[in-house]
């Protein structure tokens, strides 16, 4: 890039009568201390940055990488695996795992200030989204820990969600949404046993049959005057729903 062209890249156009925001003022900081060659991707990753995290339990994304969302790194990992394997074996693709789509009130993420660097959170995250077995979360745990220090709670409730992703998938089940006042978990087919021991553990529990769905009032912090449960209590209930309702 010739100096005259870095020189254009530098002068940046803003109209007087509109003051900038702190953003757009970092942004086009950014733009203009950044002009070498390769430089796109640092560029890229700060405006990132900048525009935050999206839902990162939820189906509904946005912001930076670290924020596509837990659901979105578990599709994206597996994919990339199963595409690996199938070219090892020479072009038989394995079928893709169920997808499961958690969203629940609970604080789960990486913060800035435990893995300082977006592409350290990004790491954090891949690797807890390629997590399949209980070995693999503590794996993952060991070297968080080694790597920065004791888990905060956000990212003890992100490694928990892991693990209950992967009981869900064992039972089936692709969905685990907050739905009102209930627990939402789709698809569901109950034999009859399994049907009678939900509305005696669960009661006020509705089942859709048509659309294969159950519909499970989210538990309080007491029975009289007790509060929704959120965060870590929350998914615990969860895992206790599917091992004694849906679990072999």
């Amino acid at each position: 890039m010739s100096a005259e062209a870095g020189a254009r890249l530098r002068v940046l156009p803003v109209p007087p009568e509109k003051p900038l925001t702190e953003t757009a003022h970092e942004r086009l900081a950014t733009i203009a201390q950044h002009t070498e060659m390769g430089a796109g991707m640092y560029v890229a990753m700060k405006d990132l940055e900048i525009r935050g995290a999206g839902n990162l339990l939820g189906g509904e994304q946005s912001g930076h990488i670290a924020g596509v969302g837990f659901d979105l790194y578990v599709r994206m990992v597996g994919e990339a695996v199963a595409d690996y394997r199938a070219s090892l074996e020479g072009g038989v693709e394995e079928e893709p795992p169920l997808e499961v789509k958690i969203e629940l009130p609970v604080d789960a993420h990486v913060p800035h200030d435990y893995a300082p660097g977006e592409r350290l959170r990004l790491q954090a995250y891949r690797s807890i989204a390629s997590a399949n077995t209980e070995e693999d979360i503590k794996a993952v745990r060991e070297e968080l820990v080694d790597r920065y220090g004791k888990l905060p709670e956000p990212v003890e409730n992100l490694l928990l969600v892991a693990g209950l992703r992967m009981l869900a998938r064992a039972c089936g089940v692709g969905d685990i949404v907050l739905q009102g006042t209930n627990i939402r978990f789709a698809p569901v087919e109950l034999r009859e046993s399994q049907e009678l021991r939900l509305k005696r553990l669960y009661p006020g529990t509705v089942i859709k049959q048509a659309s294969h769905q159950v519909l499970v009032p989210r538990p309080k912090t007491a029975k009289v005057g007790g509060k929704p449960l959120v965060g870590r209590e929350l998914l615990g209930w969860v895992g206790e729903f599917l091992a004694s309702i849906l679990g072999s």
